[in-house]
């Protein structure tokens, strides 16, 4: 399916886009990072929920946009020794279409990039458990370990005897930021639900806003120009408002294809071009 995103108001990006159209040079544009996002889903009172930021009008990419926990893989995940439980590096390599070392990558950047950031960790003491609560000035100090990178999330697990917890994760979709932009990412959109006992929380600096919100009432607030969202996120909080319920949405195993947008000029003027798998 073909679908075009308006560009909205979002100055920077509008300006990035219009240099690139005046000038293309498609072979100058930067190589994508691997990344990973988790989109937190519960059952709400009016229907399935989703937590969400909104990035800090500072930040070098996607500033005010309303954006899921994650962020970009580094050499911390590559770790083998990680402790691991749930389906295997192999056994998502087959589902990511990927190799062994880049889904470990991957799958461990999720669990680690959404503990950073909202507190939230997929991890337990054994492969049928997830540990209950990581909310005191321990496990404060633990994220602040990761942040400044002074522990791999494989280091933080040992030495609490825990293991990632694969088998939390459901995979959404892969995105892939269009050639026009400076900072570029290839990323995989996992769902979870947030464990029984833990809480996503708002202390991350990269965000001036974190909470659970009603996907129809951001999609309203996006479609009046008072929420800023990218194409990725606006198809995944579209996907969040049909489910029938948290635990559907993250197991189900949606067609999965890289989709990544374009720039396209149109009567009605720039559009971010996508054609998605579904």
């Amino acid at each position: 399916m073909i679908r075009d995103f308006p560009l909205g108001d979002a100055p920077a990006l509008r300006e990035r886009a219009g240099a690139w159209l005046a000038s293309p040079d498609p072979g100058s544009g930067v190589v994508p990072k691997p990344a990973a996002t988790v989109m937190f889903v519960r059952d709400g009172p009016a229907g399935v929920e989703v937590f969400m930021l909104r990035r800090v009008a500072t930040m070098a990419f996607a500033p005010r946009m309303m954006v899921f926990p994650g962020g970009g893989v580094d050499a911390r995940d590559a770790d083998t020794s990680l402790p691991w439980a749930g389906p295997s590096p192999a056994d998502w390599a087959s589902r990511l279409e990927v190799a062994e070392s880049t889904a470990r990558e991957l799958v461990a950047a999720a669990v680690r990039e959404v503990f950073e950031e909202s507190g939230v960790l997929l991890a337990g003491p054994t492969a049928d458990k997830v540990i209950a609560d990581v909310s005191g000035d321990h496990w404060q100090e633990q994220r602040r370990r990761l942040l400044a990178r002074e522990a791999s999330l494989s280091e933080v697990l040992t030495e609490h005897e825990l293991v990632l917890r694969s088998d939390l994760l459901g995979y959404r979709s892969h995105w892939i930021t269009p050639t026009f932009e400076g900072r570029r990412y290839d990323t995989r959109f996992f769902a979870a639900a947030v464990p029984h006992g833990q809480r996503a929380d708002d202390l991350t600096t990269e965000a001036d806003l974190a909470d659970w919100v009603r996907p129809a009432d951001l999609l309203a607030s996006w479609r009046a120009g008072e929420a800023l969202m990218l194409p990725p996120t606006i198809v995944s909080v579209e996907e969040v408002a049909s489910a029938a319920s948290a635990a559907t949405f993250i197991a189900e195993q949606p067609p999965i294809a890289p989709v990544q947008p374009e720039l396209v000029q149109t009567p009605q003027g720039v559009v971010l071009r996508a054609r998605l798998p579904r």
